[in-house]
C-alpha cells in the first residue's frame, strides 16, 4: 500500500508551532489537531497567543484546538472564543467531564450556535452515538474515537471504528476521526475502516516516504543497518 493510494484524510497531531508548519509545508497532511497534553510537551506559554500565530501559519487547513475548562459555563466561554479565531478551526470538547458527566449537552448548545466541533476522548459506540445525535443537522463536526488507546488496553478498535464511519455517515458533515495513532500501519487500518481522518503524530509521519517498501527491500535495509552499526562499534568476535 502506497500513500497515494489511501482514502484517508491525514492530520497531524501536535503543539509545536514550527514542527507543524514544516508538515504543513511538506503537503502530506490535509489538517492538525491539538490537545493540553500536546501543548504541555511543546512547552506553550500563551494558549491564545499560540493558537493565533498558528491560524495565521495555516489559515486554509481545518485547526482543532481544545478547551481548557471543566465545567459547562466556562467550555462555553473557551468555545466562543476559540471558534472566532478562524472559519477553519473546530473546538475540542472532551465527551465527559473529570468527574463523568456527560458533555452531550454542551455539544448540542454548541452545535445549535453554529460552531465547529471536535469531540475527543471517545472510547465507545454508544459515546459516538450520542455525540453524533447532538449535532444541529448540515453542521460540520468530527467525531474523535482514541482508537490507539483501546488497542494500548487489549481490545480491537477495528470492530468500534467501522461502526463509528458507518454512524458518522449518517448525517452529512460529520466526520469519523482514529485517534491516538501508535505506528505507519494504523493509516492503512483506519483507510479500510472507512474513516475520515487520522491524526498522526509527527514520529510516525516520518515514516511516510517509506510507505510502500517492499519487504525484500525491507530485509536488505535491515542487513545494511547492521552493518553500518557494526562498522561504527569497531568490535571484533574473533579477537
Amino acid at each position: 500500500m502506497t500513500f497515494k493510494r489511501l482514502k484517508i484524510a491525514v492530520y497531524a497531531d501536535g503543539a509545536d508551532k514550527d514542527a507543524m508548519i514544516a508538515e504543513y509545508k511538506k503537503g502530506y497532511v490535509t489538517g492538525f489537531t491539538t490537545n493540553p497534553s500536546l501543548m504541555k510537551k511543546a512547552g506553550v506559554k500563551d494558549y491564545v497567543s499560540f493558537a493565533k500565530e498558528v491560524v495565521a501559519a495555516i489559515p486554509d487547513l481545518p485547526l482543532s484546538f481544545e478547551v481548557f475548562g471543566d465545567d459547562f459555563e466556562t467550555m462555553e466561554k473557551e468555545a466562543k472564543v476559540i471558534s472566532a479565531l478562524g472559519k477553519n478551526v473546530f473546538v475540542k470538547i472532551p465527551i465527559m467531564l473529570t468527574n463523568g458527566t456527560s458533555t452531550v449537552p454542551l455539544i448540542k448548545k454548541l452545535s445549535d450556535q453554529g460552531i465547529q466541533l471536535n469531540v475527543t476522548a471517545i472510547f465507545t459506540v454508544g459515546q459516538v452515538r450520542a455525540t453524533v445525535d447532538a449535532f444541529k443537522p448540515g453542521s460540520r463536526n468530527i467525531v474523535s474515537v482514541f482508537a490507539g488507546r483501546l488497542a494500548d488496553a487489549g481490545t480491537d478498535p477495528i470492530p468500534v471504528m467501522k461502526k463509528t464511519a458507518k454512524i458518522c455517515r449518517s448525517k452529512p458533515g460529520t466526520m469519523s476521526l482514529w485517534a491516538s495513532t501508535r505506528e505507519l500501519f494504523n493509516i492503512v487500518e483506519a483507510d479500510r475502516c472507512k474513516c475520515d481522518i487520522i491524526t498522526v503524530p509527527n514520529s510516525v509521519l516520518a515514516k511516510i516516504p517509506g510507505m510502500g517498501t517492499t519487504p525484500m527491500e525491507g530485509s536488505k535495509n535491515t542487513v545494511l543497518t547492521f552493518a553500518k552499526d557494526i562498522k561504527e562499534l569497531g568490535f571484533s568476535i574473533l579477537g
